[in-house]
């Protein structure tokens, strides 16, 4: 086969390859040998076997016990008391006469200072607060496992960029030896067309490792078997969004951690109260019962008590300081998480805004660009103007570019996931 016809034949299969075709052709999932995972699987899979998540919510049950403690009646529970006593009297006619004696009382603790209210306020909000650490713990699984799903995608396409690229390299590279070997062309030109080859199948098998190494991740994240190692089925761009940068700032306020933080600045804010209320003592009345004497002539007696110790030397200052830190502790948290989000939302804004550009610029300008070139660089290598060196080079940049684009988009989408995952953002295709 004359050498000219095989390099028309390598522009046409490669102006094919970096065309609208197959730029439409890499949004759809890689053919798999067996059924791929969607996105809503691995989250439905995450959120049933993820241990960071079931350990937050294990918390909700202390949480709810905690509470419904802190709603019954009394805080205290009644204390019953019984005395039995044996007495001798000696100074009776019957030496061996002995008198049995009984005693029953219940005594009740009751405070006086409102402790109940603030303990089953306190008790409400740390529920609250581990609902919402349940929620923020299930919004950041779900925004880890969709970027780890994306990464794995994201090389699977890029694999099958590569290999449809070694695929024409390899017969460029078989139709050059054989020109060599004719003498027709120069062993310098079988030198590079092999070199080329080369440096694609490195290129294939380093990509290959990559997603070993993203498919093992991803499942670890899943739990999924050691030797289950998942393949990605679905789109690499996301769903247009209609949101703005002042409704991802609003979303960020409203975010299950600040809500979190908020709800345990409350809970932190009623133990204090709780615990300076525990300075004022605890009323304690008692109601007993007994009956003391001979049998014959036994004394029914009832007796109604009151107790009040004095705060004279504990005021529970130990209690109020453990209260007053944790206050502070959870307002600095507070603070430092509002600040943080804002200025989360801010730089991931920025940089989404970037990425955009930079995917329509390439889509739109560079790769037609290379393109034109590479039409012009095959023109010219026929009529002799250039070498294979220069056409090669040329292939090369096409070959970059496509790579510089499926790797703006992967970025576009991991960037939208952070983006959405930092304003606690509800995205349409989790409804879906």
């Amino acid at each position: 086969m004359p050498f000219v016809t095989i390099c028309r034949t390598l522009r046409s299969r490669m102006r094919r390859l970096i065309g609208v075709p197959f730029l439409l052709a890499s949004l759809y999932p890689l053919p798999a040998l067996s059924a791929p995972l969607t996105l809503e699987q691995a989250w439905e899979q995450a959120e049933q076997a993820n241990p960071a998540l079931r350990a937050t919510q294990a918390n909700l049950a202390a949480a709810e016990g905690e509470l419904t403690d802190a709603r019954a009646p009394l805080w205290n529970n009644p204390q019953l008391a019984t005395e039995w006593r044996k007495r001798t009297l000696p100074q009776t006619a019957d030496p061996a006469r002995i008198n049995r004696e009984w005693t029953v009382g219940l005594a009740q603790t009751f405070e006086i200072a409102g402790q109940q209210g603030k303990r089953r306020s306190a008790a409400e909000q740390s529920l609250a607060a581990t609902q919402e650490a349940i929620a923020e713990t299930r919004r950041q699984l779900r925004a880890e496992v969709e970027q780890r799903f994306v990464r794995v995608l994201g090389l699977q396409l890029r694999i099958q960029m590569e290999e449809r690229t070694l695929k024409l390299i390899e017969e460029a590279a078989t139709a050059v030896r054989k020109r060599v070997a004719a003498g027709e062309d120069s062993r310098l030109d079988g030198n590079l067309a092999k070199v080329e080859a080369e440096r694609a199948q490195n290129q294939v098998s380093l990509l290959r490792e990559q997603l070993v190494q993203a498919r093992a991740e991803l499942a670890a994240l899943l739990q999924l078997p050691a030797d289950n190692l998942p393949e990605a089925g679905g789109y690499l761009d996301a769903a247009p969004v209609s949101y703005t940068l002042d409704s991802l700032l609003a979303s960020a306020v409203n975010r299950p951690l600040l809500r979190e933080f908020d709800y345990r600045e409350k809970a932190a804010r009623s133990r204090l109260d709780l615990e300076r209320a525990a300075v004022y003592p605890d009323v304690t009345l008692g109601l007993s019962s007994a009956r003391e004497g001979p049998a014959d002539s036994r004394d029914r007696i009832t007796g109604l008590s009151i107790s009040l110790p004095l705060p004279l030397f504990r005021r529970n200052d130990t209690g109020i300081g453990r209260a007053t830190t944790e206050l502070t502790q959870a307002q600095v948290q507070q603070q430092a998480a509002q600040r943080a989000a804002r200025a989360q939302v801010l730089a991931l804004w920025e940089r989404w805004e970037n990425l955009k550009t930079r995917v329509k610029r390439l889509s739109e300008s560079v790769l037609p660009s290379l393109e034109e070139n590479q039409h012009l660089s095959s023109v010219s290598f026929r009529a002799g103007e250039i070498g294979l060196l220069q056409l090669l080079l040329v292939n090369r940049q096409v070959l970059d570019g496509q790579r510089d684009l499926l790797d703006a988009r992967t970025e576009l989408r991991l960037t939208q996931v952070s983006l959405e995952a930092a304003a606690g953002w509800q995205p349409a295709r989790e409804a879906r």
